[in-house]
């Protein structure tokens, strides 16, 4: 496990276990969390608001956004939808 800075209160600001990428909000919620090999994000990524809820969700390829990007609300429903090639939105 390899971790990275510190906030003021002592939370760590993100920890990597195996291929698994995780970063924290202050408040010790989980921030982002996703696939990370050679230090490049990959694969499916989920984002959180600090309050612990599903922000957005996508996928990377090599650091770029890559497929389709999903964006929540705080009661859940889609706010917005986007499809990306090689971290260029799609049209």
């Amino acid at each position: 496990m390899k971790t990275s800075g510190k906030y003021n209160n002592g939370q760590i600001v993100s920890e990597q276990k195996r291929d698994t990428l995780t970063y924290y909000h202050e408040n010790g919620e989980i921030k982002a969390q996703g696939k990370c090999v050679d230090d490049l994000f990959q694969g499916k990524w989920v984002f959180y608001k600090k309050e612990g809820y599903l922000w957005t969700e996508g996928h990377f390829k090599d650091n770029q956004k890559h497929g389709k990007w999903t964006r929540y609300k705080a009661d859940g429903s889609i706010e917005k939808e986007e499809t990306f090639e090689d971290g260029k939105k799609v049209k």
